[in-house]
């Protein structure tokens, strides 16, 4: 009886074990082509995508082509043009080494190839099934390479069942096309999926690469990082403060044009941001790094996402340095923000005007209290030289003070300019309990604070007296909450109101954002949006949710769709509390602007008609009291 167990494995199930390493999804398949391409030389790539990449993908470039010989060597497994022994690992300067996508996408997909070099009069046309070479023919096609893979896991149920449906699966394609358009702003890319160009690039900068990928709002968000030592050169651009956002971050790190994930990395970068963004948020970042190919090891895992450095220490330190230098110089200049609404109008100098010399000239007898003609100064007997203010009657001085503070008995209602709220709904349990907490206030009884007991804090906070000491506020957070209360009751009764645009506003969206379905545009329409995709493949908003305020319906809309997951956004049931969030966040009263007395009463007798006054709806809090005990120990 022969005792050997041990035996070789034939080369179709060696591939299929290697694609599983390597071919994980429809993404994965469009990563290894596309950096094939790239390794070619090709400055054009096409990715033409059918039922997200299930059915066909085909990348088609201008690169160098290939001979008939290597076109039937590259299916080989460990076949590879881009080294010749092992040194030649310490000198990576291509995206491919190791010889196995080709191989390992043939085992589990049926692969065409149509490929010619640019001196050859006649290209080649490979066919392949199961790792089986089905024919190899000589064909006319155009110089480059043009491979589709049809089919994907046909013959592996298993596999093509844990497939995602097509949405997912066409976003995690979306995020590596990005990926790969980012690291290659020097080529011209374009992404067709059933029939609809998604993306269409032309080589540019990354800056400009980042604008057409992310919208054009993005680059005016972003700061220049640049420095250069022995060990590494890294350039890129890192986010504002201000544009930290909790969702739809956008963070790519590269390295010798090959993107990666560098946990430690990212954590330097976000180390610059501590005191500068609020904790639940994240920053963007597009840095990349250029360092020797001797120091770095990109082979500890399939599909070469981690990499290994040899300097890590020493880059951490040079990376912060280069972003705290960076966000510090942002900070300084941004100081003066001249796109706010309060913004002086400063005219343009023109050295050919006149330049008119100041008058010092003045009206004697201007007085800015007095309600009538001022007499002369014979008849009050003032002599002529007097100040102004000596001229007026004192009898008229409490008639004008009473005049002056009449506007501040209006009804709290009138302090805000936005649409009136809705009518407070039926106490429920729990409400009753919440409104004792007014009781707090010295005096202020169920209406709130009066304007008397109320000042602002640093253009953030509401300060109110409380029989305990004092109360403070957070005014975003409270109006988010009150907001957040109001849309999700509108909601229960059917739909946010929404008011018809006389223009169309065109929405300067990423261009992942063709894909939204008609289920995403119906949900859209409840919360008041009513958008449509014109011929030309650009987003028209046709209507808008009546916001409170000054609110921007397309900022709302477009932080709407970059917090809310596309999970929640297609639940019935889930999607109503965190857009609803959304739009509180994108309207609610922004820190820094200045209140009105009737207006921080108007915020306070809102917040507790609130079930939940004393956190927002995501758990962040609203309110804190500093007690009289507390305030008596500071003086001791």
């Amino acid at each position: 009886m022969n005792s050997d167990i041990i035996r070789l494995l034939p080369d179709s199930v060696a591939n299929q074990i290697a694609a599983g390493e390597v071919i994980q999804r429809p993404a994965s398949v469009i990563k290894e082509l596309v950096e094939n391409s790239v390794d070619s030389g090709a400055d054009s790539i096409t990715i033409v995508l059918k039922d997200a990449g299930r059915t066909l993908i085909q990348v088609i470039d201008n690169g160098c082509g290939m001979s008939p010989g290597d076109a039937r060597m590259a299916f080989e497994r460990h076949a590879t043009s881009k080294i010749a022994s092992a040194q030649d690992l310490y000198s990576l300067h291509t995206m491919g080494f190791r010889g196995e996508a080709l191989p390992s996408i043939a085992a589990v997909a049926q692969v065409e190839l149509r490929t010619m070099r640019k001196d050859d009069s006649m290209g080649t046309r490979l066919t392949l099934s199961e790792s089986k070479f089905e024919g190899a023919e000589p064909c006319p096609c155009v110089p480059g390479t043009n491979l589709s893979v049809k089919n994907l896991f046909f013959h592996m149920p298993a596999r093509r069942k844990f497939l995602k449906k097509d949405s997912i699966e066409l976003n995690h394609i979306l995020r590596e096309f990005e990926r790969l358009a980012l690291v290659n702003t020097g080529i011209d890319f374009t992404l067709i999926h059933n029939d609809v160009t998604l993306h269409q690039f032309t080589r540019g900068t990354l800056k400009q690469r980042i604008g057409a990928l992310f919208g054009k709002h993005l680059e005016s968000l972003v700061a220049p990082v640049s420095t250069e030592t022995s060990i590494v050169r890294i350039s890129g651009f890192v986010g504002m403060p201000r544009s930290a956002k909790r969702r739809g971050y956008q963070q790519f790190l590269f390295v010798n044009g090959r993107n990666m994930r560098h946990p430690f990395f990212h954590k330097a970068i976000m180390k610059c941001y501590e005191q500068l963004i609020p904790a639940e948020t994240q920053p963007s970042y597009f840095i990349s790094f250029d360092v020797d190919p001797a120091t770095i090891d990109v082979n500890i895992h399939p599909q070469k996402h981690e990499i290994k450095f040899e300097n890590e220490q020493a880059i951490w330190q040079i990376l912060e340095a280069a972003v705290r230098e960076t966000l510090g110089k942002t900070q300084a200049a941004g100081a003066l923000d001249f796109d706010s609404e309060e913004a002086p109008d400063i005219p343009l100098f023109n050295p050919a005007d006149a330049v008119p010399a100041p008058s010092e000239a003045f009206d004697e007898n201007f007085n800015p209290f007095a309600t009538d003609v001022p007499a002369s100064p014979i008849e009050h007997h003032v002599p002529a030289s007097a100040p102004a203010w000596e001229h007026r009657p004192a009898e008229s001085a409490p008639r004008d003070w009473e005049k002056l503070y009449e506007n501040f008995n209006r009804e709290r209602t009138d302090a805000f300019s936005a649409p009136p709220a809705p009518e407070a709904p039926p106490a429920v349990e729990g409400e009753v309990a919440m409104s004792n907490l007014f009781d707090d206030f010295d005096g202020a009884g169920a209406a709130g604070a009066s304007t008397d007991e109320c000042f602002q804090l640093d253009g953030r906070y509401i300060v109110c007296k409380s029989q305990r000491g004092l109360m403070i506020v957070s005014q975003h957070r409270a109006h988010i909450r009150i907001l957040y209360d109001r849309f999700m009751r509108q909601l229960a009764d059917g739909s946010l109101p929404s008011q018809q645009l006389i223009f169309g506003e065109k929405l300067d969206l990423p261009a992942v954002y063709p894909t939204l379905s008609e289920a995403l545009l119906e949900r859209l329409h409840r919360f008041g949006f009513v958008l449509e995709h014109t011929e030309a493949g650009e987003w028209v908003m046709t209507s808008a949710p009546a916001l409170p305020g000054s609110a921007n319906p397309q900022v709302a809309l477009l932080n709407l769709l970059e917090e809310v997951t596309a999970e929640e956004m297609m639940d019935e049931r889930a999607f109503m509390s965190p857009v609803a969030l959304s739009m509180a966040r994108s309207a609610a009263i922004p820190n820094g602007r200045n209140l009105t007395g009737a207006e921080m009463e108007a915020i306070i007798a809102d917040l507790f008609r609130c079930i939940e006054p004393s956190f927002t709806p995501d758990g962040n809090n609203i309110l804190t009291v500093i007690g009289t005990d507390d305030i008596r120990k500071r003086f001791f």
